[in-house]
């Protein structure tokens, strides 16, 4: 009773509380569960199914092997690629080659962001215990980078293809899919912190700017019902 009554005591208990492992997990669980309901229920199940299946790649795989193995980034870009992959399904009720693409694209653009990202943060990374490919692999980080920069002209250009977007598309994009491809080639090359904070700069707005385009392009659903009439 002592503690409590004293403010300081009292504010000391607090924060040994909420720093608890066991408050973590009850507020991740409070949060999760009405989550994925809603998901579910409001939504459709597909979609709740791929909340439920992210929180479990976050907080079972993503997190632990971050002291264990560099397949953590890889991973990570699972679990940073399915939220748009939800929307798609959220909007459709389906998982087809529309919503692989989209987490395609968020898959592969996470390379050069987060590899170029902790390219400065090696020391970091070093001391804190974290398995990363910046500190473990050096050469295979800047490798990784570039050739996930590579493939997001490559998945550009299948849009059109899995008709998704119009040809335009591919056309407009690649000025900005060769210059991001560029700055992972120069980190690739160079290997220090210059090129990859110029790498890392460049993912913050190229990724926007690749889904703005993507949808100012994209194919209307009376468009491909009307091709599907056309066809049949």
């Amino acid at each position: 009773m002592k503690l409590v009554s004293n403010p300081n005591g009292f504010c000391i208990l607090c924060c040994c509380f909420l720093n608890s492992p066991l408050l973590a997990v009850s507020f991740a669980i409070s949060c999760a569960v009405p989550g994925i309901a809603l998901l579910t229920l409001g939504v459709n199940p597909l979609t709740g199914a791929l909340g439920a299946l992210n929180i479990v790649l976050y907080t079972c795989c993503y997190t632990p092997l971050k002291r264990i193995s560099i397949v953590n980034t890889w991973v990570g870009a699972v679990v940073g690629a399915i939220p748009p992959v939800m929307g798609w399904t959220a909007a459709t009720g389906s998982l087809d080659a529309g919503a692989l693409l989209l987490g395609g694209i968020l898959y592969s653009w996470q390379f050069p962001h987060f590899n170029a990202l902790s390219w400065g943060l090696r020391e970091d990374y070093s001391r804190g215990g974290y398995c990363m490919m910046s500190v473990t692999h050096p050469a295979m980080c800047r490798r990784v980078a570039l050739r996930h920069c590579l493939a997001l002209i490559g998945l550009s250009s299948l849009a059109p293809i899995l008709d998704v977007t119009t040809w335009t598309f591919p056309i407009i994009s690649l000025p900005i899919n060769l210059y991001i491809s560029y700055l992972g080639f120069r980190f690739y090359r160079d290997a220090d912190r210059g090129s990859s904070r110029k790498l890392f700069f460049c993912s913050l707005w190229h990724l926007p700017l690749l889904l703005l385009l993507m949808l100012t392009c994209k194919k209307t659903w009376y468009e491909k019902d009307d091709k599907k009439e056309s066809i049949s």
